[in-house]
């Protein structure tokens, strides 16, 4: 039981690197930002590794759809913060709907 609540606690913070990792590529000027690009090299070098421990304890379709929802969904979010995308109902309604599927795919595991 403690190594599947560990699962999906590296689960869950490999999702927040996820979106981490995604902002950084974004801010790497493609690829052309040292500090950028270190960031995202060592952010997505954590985050598929937390995925893939993950993944020795839970179900392979939960876990990669969680680690997106939550990648995605943070990243989106941080648009929304910074400004550069628009945070309309209907984005934000998606997202909602997005976070309900990533909790109800936890709820029935």
């Amino acid at each position: 039981m403690e190594e599947f609540v560990m699962a999906w606690f590296v689960l869950v913070l490999s999702g927040m690197l996820e979106a981490v990792w995604a902002t950084a590529l974004d801010a790497s000027d493609g690829l052309r930002r040292r500090g950028p690009v270190i960031v995202f090299l060592v952010a997505v070098t954590l985050s598929m590794a937390g995925l893939a421990w993950a993944m020795t304890s839970l179900p392979t379709g939960t876990a990669y759809a969680v680690w997106v929802g939550i990648g995605a969904t943070l990243t989106v979010l941080w648009g929304f913060i910074t400004g550069q995308e628009a945070a309309t109902w209907l984005r934000v309604l998606l997202l909602v709907v997005l976070i309900g599927s990533v909790v109800g795919l936890k709820a029935v595991s």
